[in-house]
């Protein structure tokens, strides 16, 4: 079954480049955000139609939202974590094993505010939507990725800047 998610992270409580961002790409199956929304749950919630899955960040202190989660996207079964647990700032290692401890095929993080899409494991893919709103790559330019799943099965990452 083709499914299309929107993947974000790092909207500190700024909606107006998500907002931007799903108007651009729906419709959509999903929108997974990967934390540190500051209190924008039910906002982004009632602003998209369609599933929504988020998880806590370092900065979402008082967010009844879980630190991860594990979902199934097509036969894919996906780890969400902001990452700050896991040392992301210094590499993917550590991250990657936890997920492969649960299981997953793709592990899906955010905090670094810098995009990643790693695809060189074939037993563990890693995924960085960057920061909506606060990037850190050196463009400055806000990111988020879109994952496809085509009519075979398979999982496709495009990573998509936005620009005014």
């Amino acid at each position: 079954m083709e499914q299309k998610i929107l993947i974000v992270s790092d909207s500190h409580g700024r909606c107006n480049y998500l907002e931007h961002a799903y108007q651009r790409v729906k419709p959509v199956d999903m929108l997974i955000h990967l934390g540190d929304l500051e209190g924008d749950e039910e906002y982004i919630q009632a602003l998209v139609d369609c599933e929504t899955v988020m998880v806590s960040g370092n900065n979402d202190y008082f967010s009844g939202l879980p630190r991860e989660c594990m979902i199934d996207i097509g036969g894919y079964h996906v780890m969400l974590t902001h990452g700050h647990r896991y040392g992301v700032n210094y590499g993917t290692e550590t991250i990657k094993q936890i997920a492969r401890e649960n299981g997953a095929n793709i592990v899906m993080f955010g905090h670094t505010h810098r995009p990643l899409i790693d695809l060189k494991d074939s037993s563990i893919w890693a995924v960085n939507p960057g920061s909506i709103t606060q990037p850190r790559q050196e463009e400055r330019i806000p990111t988020f990725l879109i994952m496809e799943i085509d009519r075979f099965g398979e999982a496709h990452f495009t990573l998509n800047f936005v620009k005014d």
